[in-house]
């Protein structure tokens, strides 16, 4: 234990983070013998799903593969109220994950890495953590997450606000009485949406700033009894080994007949069964020409507008304000969500809208928000739902130094860019989950991807320390190599034409370039199973 500032804690592996990837990282490093820690800037487990505990906050993956795969007795050991659960119950299943496999002991929590500085004389990185602790380690392995550096100083004035003012992503563990409030939420994204259409029945009225509207999907979500998990559970070594072939990880994928061999009304009939699925299959798992073809994304666009306007009552206004067009963007260029009656939270009486196409917010004042055409919407609460920094912004975040004290911050204000999002070349040792160009910054069922991640570092470090090598980078010419071939597979796509968080269009002065690989998880898992029987040909290990 370190008592001195100068002393520092010697480790074979530094986690960073406690959320999926995090624990099961942690995990793998203590079955491997390595003497490991993580740390955790929350004060308990869960990630996302500490951080993020907004009123409707739910993962839209279904709980069946949600899951881990290492263990079926772990499977089976929980049993879910429902097939979307929400963020409480799934808080519940990490921190049960996290005591059936005592990994508490080696976390430290409410603790930040301030910085990392690696030692080209020996091979190991020099961390420093937010109190001030420094740990002296071979591996640093960030398990940040995708989504964890929110975005909360968006507008200028913040500071004046005379109410409470929060984003989703750091909501107070303590909650909000947000009860016969005025309320003013920024941001309609899938965040935004699941806040807007919990808080609705409760709010003493409610303004929502809508600059991007969003093509929704309505979600069914079932409760489960325990007959439902016995059924899921018979299926487990189906599952783990469907999840992890599909384009993004799930129980479904693109299985239909081309949409060239199909008349339209057999096309309409296949978007209707997956859309009374009531999840993310009508985008995950209906038509893969969508991604790639202006005219078949035209059909289904408007295929799901209609379906909008009918919810609406078609409304022109209401339609106006919430439905895209196609020449805002197609449907699944975009992350869809799924919503619970969210479009019908605008037909009450004390809900308005403020369309920041026509009027932006201009600036927070003591009262509440002024849009550009000088009013203020007055509030009591504002509820910032206006996203994060994807993929690279956590690491970012961090004084990560390299080689030559290359900074992976200035880096990646240049040009994002890594080797599998596994890792970077110039800074070895690094390895990374959910990072940028892998399919887990965001097109994918994160547990499925994250532990494909997990393991493939894993088996890399004990192939590398069992052949005697200290070191494991990636060579610039594979990166090289890595970065030309995810470029290509995007710029196939529609989605490289549209500005949203998946091209880092949020951020401004981000680099563009999209931030997930979109060649799907089946293939990317199998390159990545490729490299591991080859003994790992593209990263050097001395």
């Amino acid at each position: 234990m370190t008592r001195q500032a100068q002393t520092a804690t010697v480790l074979d592996a530094v986690v960073i983070g406690a959320g999926i990837a995090g624990l099961y990282q942690l995990h793998r490093m203590r079955e491997m013998g390595l003497n490991v820690r993580a740390y955790e800037a929350g004060s308990g487990v869960g990630g996302t799903w500490y951080w993020n505990r907004y009123p409707g906050a739910r993962f839209d993956s279904e709980v069946e593969v949600y899951q881990y795969w290492f263990s079926e007795e772990l499977y089976k050991a929980w049993t879910p109220s429902e097939r979307f659960p929400a963020q409480p119950e799934t808080e519940q299943w990490l921190n049960f994950v996290a005591d059936r496999l005592d990994l508490k002991k080696d976390i430290r929590f409410d603790t930040r890495i301030a910085s990392a500085h690696y030692r080209e004389d020996d091979g190991r990185w020099d961390v420093v953590t937010s109190d001030g602790e420094r740990i002296d380690t071979q591996y640093l392995l960030a398990c940040c997450g995708m989504l964890s550096a929110p975005l909360n100083e968006r507008f200028p004035g913040q500071s004046t606000f005379r109410g409470q003012i929060t984003h989703t992503g750091l909501w107070p563990k303590e909650g909000i009485d947000l009860k016969g409030k005025r309320v003013a939420v920024v941001g309609t994204g899938a965040t935004g949406i699941q806040v807007i259409q919990t808080i609705a029945p409760e709010v003493g009225s409610m303004t929502v700033f809508v600059r991007t509207p969003q093509y929704v999907v309505p979600m069914k979500n079932p409760k489960y009894a325990q007959a439902d998990w016995d059924r899921w559970s018979g299926q487990f070594q189906q599952l783990r080994t469907r999840v992890r072939a599909t384009f993004a990880g799930f129980n479904y994928d693109f299985e239909n007949r081309p949409w060239a061999e199909l008349t339209p009304g057999e096309r309409t009939q296949v978007l209707e069964t997956y859309w009374n699925d009531g999840s993310l299959s009508v985008w995950l798992a209906t038509f893969p020409e969508m991604f790639f073809d202006e005219a078949v994304n035209a059909v289904v666009s408007e295929f799901v507008r209609d379906k909008m306007r009918q919810r609406l009552h078609g409304d022109p206004a209401l339609c106006d304000l919430l439905i895209p067009t196609q020449a805002d963007y197609g449907f699944g260029t975009h992350r869809v969500p799924l919503e619970t009656k969210y479009l019908e939270v605008y037909l009450q009486d004390n809900v308005v809208g403020v369309n920041c196409r026509r009027t932006p917010i201009e600036r927070i004042v003591p009262e509440g928000i002024q849009t550009s055409d000088g009013t203020v919407h007055e509030a009591d609460v504002i509820i910032l739902a206006v996203g994060f920094d994807a993929g690279s912004g956590a690491l970012s975040r961090i004084d990560i130094r390299g080689r030559g004290n290359r900074s992976l911050r200035e880096q990646w204000q240049r040009e994002i860019r890594t080797s599998m999002g596994l890792q970077v070349h110039g800074y070895p040792n690094l390895f990374t989950t959910g990072a940028p160009l892998a399919p887990s910054a965001a097109l994918c069922n994160m547990p499925t991807c994250l532990q494909q991640q997990v393991d493939w570092i894993s088996d890399c470090i004990g192939y590398a320390r069992n052949a005697g090598k200290r070191v494991i980078e990636p060579t610039e010419d594979f990166e090289d190599r890595w970065v030309r071939h995810h470029d290509e597979t995007a710029a196939a796509t529609l989605v490289v034409k549209t500005d949203s968080w998946y091209m880092g269009s949020n951020v401004d002065g981000k680099p563009r370039r999209l931030l997930s690989y979109i060649g799907g998880a089946g293939a990317y898992h199998r390159q990545c199973d490729e490299l591991a029987a080859g003994g790992y040909p593209g990263f050097r290990m001395t």
